[in-house]
């Protein structure tokens, strides 16, 4: 039995669950509404105010969507209440970034600026504090498309291993390499 599939999900308060006949899950809270369609052999049983997923078999396909599926209907009860936050830092001389409505305008060393277009699910801002690298912080109610931007984003100019300069996660680790040793 899949230990995440198992497991129960509690629906806070201010939270309503309701599944559809073509098994879609929809969930709506203070910060929004997300909505998942599911596999038709994973059932979903809503009681009181906890949510099971269910499996029919143990093929290693059900197996396999059993957690998934726990783990995708969690993470949109914890995004209508909480929300998901995502911090990018622009590490580098000269690299900036502005936030103008759903656009990002970014200085990454290039001979242009990169304008990149936001999803309208998505809210940023940029810092920019003196003696500190800038930074964009990407917010949403939706898990995955929050984590599919952010790497999108860190994807324009990766951190390389010398200097470390790129756009990197707030919390990322660059293991750093030697640069080239002097001649004798």
């Amino acid at each position: 039995m899949s230990r995440i599939g198992k497991k129960i999900i509690t629906i806070p308060s201010g939270v309503t669950v309701k599944v559809s006949p073509a098994n879609e899950v929809s969930v709506k809270g203070p910060k929004g509404e997300l909505k998942e369609t599911l596999d038709r052999d994973i059932k979903v049983e809503i009681s009181e105010n906890e949510i099971n997923i269910v499996r029919p078999t143990d093929q290693i396909r059900h197996r396999a969507l059993h957690g998934l599926y726990r783990s995708l209907v969690a993470n949109m009860v914890t995004g209508v209440t909480d929300g998901y936050k995502k911090e990018l830092e622009l590490v580098g001389v000269g690299f900036r970034a502005a936030v103008a409505g759903q656009q990002i305008d970014m200085a990454l060393g290039f001979s242009h600026n990169i304008i990149f277009d936001l999803p309208k699910e998505i809210k940023a801002s940029a810092i920019a504090e003196k003696g500190q690298n800038p930074r964009i912080i990407l917010e949403s109610i939706d898990k995955q498309l929050l984590g599919q931007v952010a790497a999108k984003i860190r994807s324009l100019r990766k951190p390389e291993p010398y200097k470390g300069k790129g756009v990197r996660y707030s919390n990322e680790i660059v293991r750093r390499k030697a640069g080239k040793s002097a001649g004798k």
